[in-house]
């Protein structure tokens, strides 16, 4: 289901369908260093991990992680949504992009619109985001779309520190 559309994207609800997608994503090798391994080897992973992250979202929460996606021929490129994670008192902004497809300007675009979204649709006040210490070009986008330093912290369960940055209107 289409949830959002921008001048050069579309941001779709993730589906089984995009377990392949997913797969390779969730593999590369940005993705595992800056976020972490999730366990995804194969279809069925990427099915199970699709179904107990960002559906299940969808349907508790209303919002999750989106396909984003060329309007032009539909390709999938990576992925942009809100989260609301146990660990966070705060609603916080998520993307991944293939490769391939950074420093064109998707992951900007798509973050906008989506911070957009969650403050009109969803009435957020707040919106913020975490990051590594090393992710310059997430640390640059956040910072490109509004969004301020805050705190250096540590998430539960987690072994290395994160950046939080906050977004308020």
């Amino acid at each position: 289901m289409q949830v959002l559309e921008t001048e050069r994207l579309t941001l779709h609800q993730l589906a089984f369908e995009d377990a392949a997608f997913i797969l390779e994503l969730v593999n590369e090798p940005a993705w595992l260093r800056f976020i972490g391994d999730k366990q995804v080897h194969n279809l069925e992973d990427a099915r199970n991990y699709i179904r107990s992250g960002p559906m299940d979202r969808y349907a508790r929460q209303g919002f999750g992680l989106y396909r984003v996606e060329l309007k032009a021929d539909a390709t999938p490129i990576g992925i942009c949504g809100l989260i609301k994670r146990d660990s966070l008192k705060d609603v916080d902004i998520g993307f991944a992009f293939l490769p391939q497809y950074r420093s064109q300007g998707y992951g900007r675009e798509s973050a906008a619109a989506v911070l957009a979204y969650g403050k009109t649709v969803f009435r957020l006040q707040r919106i913020v985001a975490i990051t590594s210490p090393d992710n310059h070009d997430s640390i640059k986008l956040l910072e490109n779309i509004g969004f301020a330093y805050e705190q250096t912290l540590r998430l539960s369960g987690e072994p290395r520190e994160t950046l939080l940055f906050a977004h308020q209107t």
